[in-house]
């Protein structure tokens, strides 16, 4: 019964008359209290495309593939995220109440194999469209890491980017086009489709390091500090679990039939 009260669950036992706290203290020892994930509805033309995506890429070697996304980070964390035990006679600690979670910094990064790419910061302000997209890419990715690599590697590379309008845009294709990334080396992504990119779980790491017992920060620089700090602390073998993930995750769409996976 996921999501059910201790109540309703208790109920399904055919037990009554238990406490509340009794019921709950029960309970900790085999499950733990979680809100429902938020993913956008799936409807027919999303799992035929989620499947075709799957079997298009079915047999791709993903250690060649690079998975990239943005992620904002606020000063204060996701809601509900500054919650724990307190001992008894303790005060819970004061948290700063401010809007919107109190600014935040747009980060970008990617992962290929078991190499963490970036991260790298959104200068503050800027708003991405295709064109500052583009000259982010240049001025980041381009100049500070791909430039490096072999000409084979460079070969060989498949480049992932979701469906944003600043990123599959006319203007950002053709961009990319120009720097050689093109045709089948910029994988095609399907819409609705958070779950298939393995990045999103490195932003779940680093969010659970950044936001632990409920830390707050006080300026956008504190915050992006904190980001780099946990992201050098995910190591390659970390990495590599979620990148050797892929081939499971397209069997398991194919097996839903389009159909959200687990993680």
């Amino acid at each position: 019964m996921p999501l059910a009260t201790s109540l309703a669950i208790f109920q399904s036992c055919n037990i009554t008359g238990v406490p509340k706290s009794t019921r709950c203290a029960i309970l900790r020892d085999m499950a733990k209290v979680r809100k429902a994930e938020r993913r956008p509805p799936l409807n027919k033309t999303h799992k035929l495309k989620r499947q075709d995506w799957a079997k298009k890429y079915l047999k791709t070697d993903f250690s060649k593939v690079l998975w990239t996304d943005e992620m904002r980070v606020s000063l204060d964390g996701p809601d509900g995220w500054a919650r724990g035990w307190i001992g008894k006679g303790q005060r819970a600690p004061v948290r700063l109440r401010r809007q919107q979670g109190g600014d935040g910094v747009l980060v970008w990064a990617g992962i290929i194999k078991d190499e963490l790419v970036g991260p790298f910061r959104v200068e503050d302000g800027v708003k991405l469209n295709s064109q500052s997209y583009c000259q982010f890419l240049e001025d980041t990715f381009f100049k500070q890491w791909y430039r490096k690599k072999s000409a084979s590697f460079k070969k060989n590379m498949i480049f992932m980017q979701d469906n944003a309008p600043s990123h599959a845009s006319k203007y950002s294709t053709a961009w990319l086009a120009r720097k050689g990334i093109k045709e089948e080396k910029l994988m095609t992504w399907p819409p609705c489709s958070p779950d298939l990119n393995p990045i999103e779980n490195l932003w779940s790491i680093i969010k659970c390091e950044i936001y632990k017992e409920g830390k707050q920060y006080n300026s956008l620089n504190s915050v992006w500090e904190a980001v780099v700090a946990a992201a050098r602390n995910v190591d390659g073998e970390q990495i590599k679990t979620l990148t050797e993930s892929m081939d499971g995750r397209l069997l398991s769409v194919l097996a839903k039939k389009g159909g959200y996976i687990g993680h």
